[in-house]
């Protein structure tokens, strides 16, 4: 006799799932979004361009085809990393600001292009941020989270300097403060190396 498993609308995965769904069903948009909106929430950046790299995850080159993120990132309430939830607070524009640092970060890099970017993302109820960016990055394994780590990271700051600079800032120079940063421990070779192994091991599974 098989047994069947009682399906559990509120089990943490189920509830991360349709927090994923719900940001995958939205529409694209420029990044950053023309128009500034408040809230805290989930996000996932698509490439759509050429860079030869990112070939097998470019989205076709079409916009319109948006089905493999690039990168999935969350924007969470002043306070929330400290410990609190920010639970009953007002959270202001943090998910299109963080939208727009990102979209900065593109600018200042010498080999992409913002125009080949689109985004999606989804205002959300504090609480269930992590777990929706946790279900997306477990569902796509976006290389910029998984391989090209470094991204989503902002100026150390002076002093701070020593630290090196980030797989990510190799492969796309350009930011000014990732260039006071000391050298990076891999090359741009061996970052595309990892990066082309990686994509070859998803596409076989």
């Amino acid at each position: 006799m098989i047994e069947e498993i009682p399906y559990n609308p509120l089990d943490k995965i189920n509830l991360g799932e349709s927090i994923s769904d719900a940001l995958i069903s939205r529409k694209t948009f420029p990044l950053p979004p023309e128009e500034s909106f408040n809230g805290a929430g989930i996000y996932a950046i698509y490439y759509c361009g050429q860079f030869e790299p990112y070939r097998s995850i470019n989205n076709h080159g079409h916009s319109s085809q948006c089905n493999t993120p690039i990168y999935v990132g969350k924007a969470v309430p002043a306070g929330t990393r400290k410990g609190g939830l920010g639970l009953g607070t007002t959270s202001g524009p943090v998910l299109f600001n963080r939208l727009r640092e990102h979209a900065d970060s593109i600018r200042e890099a010498e080999n992409l292009d913002l125009v080949d970017f689109r985004v999606r993302y989804l205002v959300v109820d504090d609480i269930w941020i992590p777990l929706g960016e946790a279900i997306m990055i477990g569902k796509f394994t976006p290389v910029w989270n998984r391989v090209i780590d470094g991204f989503g990271n902002h100026d150390p700051g002076k002093g701070r300097y020593l630290q090196q600079r980030s797989p990510w800032d190799v492969l796309h120079p350009g930011r000014p403060w990732a260039m006071r940063c000391s050298t990076c421990s891999k090359s741009k070779s061996d970052i595309i190396a990892t990066l082309e192994n990686f994509i070859t091991k998803q596409h076989t599974k």
